[in-house]
């Protein structure tokens, strides 16, 4: 019988790592990982919980006794060292695309030794959004959705976030990832506005928001377009991603969901 020689202990510092190793089947193999990893792999129950990627407490994460640890951009350098003198496998990601995302999966599933599984997930990833390009190319015209990733200061949603609202037949306002101001999306007057703060889940208070920024001439507040996605479906680089998609495309064509998806609450539900 062939040895094993691929990580059977895992820290992950990064929720997209732990979604990916729970759709290898890999979730007996994780010894500590985040609080934020719990919130989108509640099947993780007990496990040891640990200080994120950027700040890492090298002292923490080596007496879980990892043989792999798995984290993300920003790290916090000075933990990363220590990790490595300490002789543990350290996996460093920091994806900007799709394509990006598919990478970080092989490179995870190549490590655990489950290469066949982890193109798979990455297969069916592929087509879902190709299928949903195939859904919404003829959309015309194509909404223009403003997405941001965080409130203060307003932060654009990341590329991959910008290439599924593509496939969900609408066209991404600003530039990905970067900074912008409350005025500048007011000048550009979207058709659709998506909310999905890192960290809030599903909690963004959109009337608020709205009220603050003094957004409720646009036209996507006059349609009551503005929603919340929550936090995990879009933010998380992962298989999670499918669903993110599914509620960007209720955003886009509410006329063909009737029903909300789940991750996803309208202006009627907000918090106020």
């Amino acid at each position: 019988m062939q040895a094993d020689f691929s990580p059977q202990r895992v820290v992950s510092l990064q929720p997209s790592a732990s979604v990916i190793l729970a759709h290898l089947g890999m979730l007996d193999r994780l010894v500590a990982c985040t609080r934020y990893c719990k919130d989108v792999v509640p099947d993780l129950g007990g496990i040891t919980i640990v200080s994120d990627s950027w700040t890492a407490q090298a002292e923490q994460i080596i007496a879980a006794g990892p043989e792999l640890v798995i984290a993300a951009v920003p790290y916090q350098l000075e933990s990363v060292a220590q990790i490595l003198k300490a002789g543990i496998r350290f996996l460093g990601l920091a994806p900007k695309s799709l394509a990006d995302i598919y990478t970080d999966i092989a490179a995870i599933a190549g490590v655990m030794g489950a290469s066949d599984r982890g193109q798979k997930i990455i297969s069916e990833m592929q087509r879902e959004i190709a299928a949903a390009c195939a859904r919404n190319h003829s959309t015309s015209p194509k909404p223009r959705v403003f997405c941001e990733e965080w409130g203060k200061p307003i932060i654009h949603s990341q590329r991959w976030v910008a290439e599924l609202v593509e496939a969900a037949g609408g066209e991404f306002v600003g530039e990905p990832g970067a900074k912008t101001e409350a005025e500048a999306v007011r000048r550009s007057d979207p058709d659709v506005i998506v909310m999905a703060w890192c960290g809030a889940g599903d909690r963004v208070p959109l009337e608020k928001v709205l009220r603050e920024r003094r957004w409720h001439e646009l036209r996507a507040a006059r349609q009551r377009r503005v929603y919340c996605i929550s936090d995990e479906l879009l933010n998380t680089p992962a298989p999670t991603l499918l669903d993110g998609l599914c509620a960007l495309e209720m955003a886009i064509h509410p006329e063909r969901h009737p029903q909300m998806p789940r991750g996803i609450r309208g202006l009627a539900e907000s918090n106020h």
